[in-house]
């Protein structure tokens, strides 16, 4: 083509034809819609942010995913596979980090919606929730929650909250703890919800963390014993061994606040979930001091 060709055309298309007309008008309208679509398009659900719902079995998970999804909760039967809802904040509630966004800014309405994952808690369908914490792409904290009427001292219910829960911590501080690569991890917090507590052999929030911490310091000392007694040493002070110990290595007593180490926070707060006094404020706060 030709220099005077080229120049005829591009001529042609500033002169007010018809289809120079219907060119710029295509360009007008569609431009800003694109940057409209490309700056504002919706956040897809598998990019929201998500809370893991563990515990043992009964222990009212499904119940609050109810009750977070719809407000209120829901006849449910035991989970045989993970549940997924979205869930928003309360209008009365909103996350920590839309303090810094102007209410009108399209991200700050994202922010107030998550994912709630509900697990199983019968003890061969457990590897759901383990898995998670192994890869938790997009994962904010966990929401342990144990039926605060069944784990007095030396129950069944207590130690079998321990043993869960002591699998799901020593998960987070292998992962806290592993060889670090070129990405930091994100921190993970953990919220145990001490569930039920309108029944009268509830205990409160304060004694639910004295007796997790006792009962797992039993499986902690149990566990090193049954390694022990399998030939694996301890007190080698070799990185494989301590995969295996949660906390401080040692022999005294397991607290939450060993874990800080491995940048791990732990929070107890007490709610009731089903029955006319349902109250579960304390859990609503705790999730939005992370969002």
């Amino acid at each position: 083509m030709s220099w005077s060709q080229s120049s005829g055309w591009t001529t042609s298309l500033l002169e007010p034809t018809p289809l120079a007309i219907a060119i710029t008008l295509l360009i007008a309208v569609v431009t800003p819609l694109l940057l409209h679509f490309i700056i504002y398009r919706p956040t897809s659900t598998t990019s929201l942010p998500s809370f893991l719902l563990l515990g043992p079995s009964n222990a009212g998970k499904t119940s609050l995913l109810t009750l977070f999804e719809r407000g209120s909760p829901a006849a449910t039967h035991t989970s045989q596979h993970p549940l997924i809802a979205e869930v928003s904040l309360p209008v009365t509630t909103g996350a920590v980090s839309s303090n810094y966004r102007s209410s009108n800014d399209p991200v700050s309405q994202v922010h107030k919606r998550f994912l709630l994952v509900d697990t199983p808690g019968h003890g061969k369908l457990r590897h759901y929730a383990l898995d998670n914490l192994i890869k938790p792409q997009y994962l904010k904290g966990i929401v342990y929650v144990v039926d605060a009427a069944n784990i007095s001292p030396g129950s069944s219910g207590l130690k079998e909250a321990a043993e869960f829960l002591y699998d799901v911590l020593l998960t987070l501080q292998n992962r806290a703890t592993a060889p670090k690569s070129s990405r930091t991890l994100s921190e993970i917090p953990v919220l145990i919800a001490a569930n039920k507590l309108d029944l009268f052999t509830a205990l409160p929030a304060v004694p639910v963390k004295k007796v997790l911490e006792m009962e797992i310091t039993n499986v902690r000392l149990s566990r090193s014993k049954g390694l022990l007694d399998s030939g694996i040493a301890m007190n080698d002070g070799s990185s494989s061994d301590d995969k295996g110990w949660l906390g401080d290595v040692g022999e005294g007593s397991f607290k939450f606040s060993q874990l800080k180490e491995a940048n791990i926070t732990v929070a107890v707060e007490g709610g009731i979930v089903v029955g006319n006094g349902a109250n579960i404020t304390r859990w609503w706060e705790w999730i939005e001091s992370i969002l």
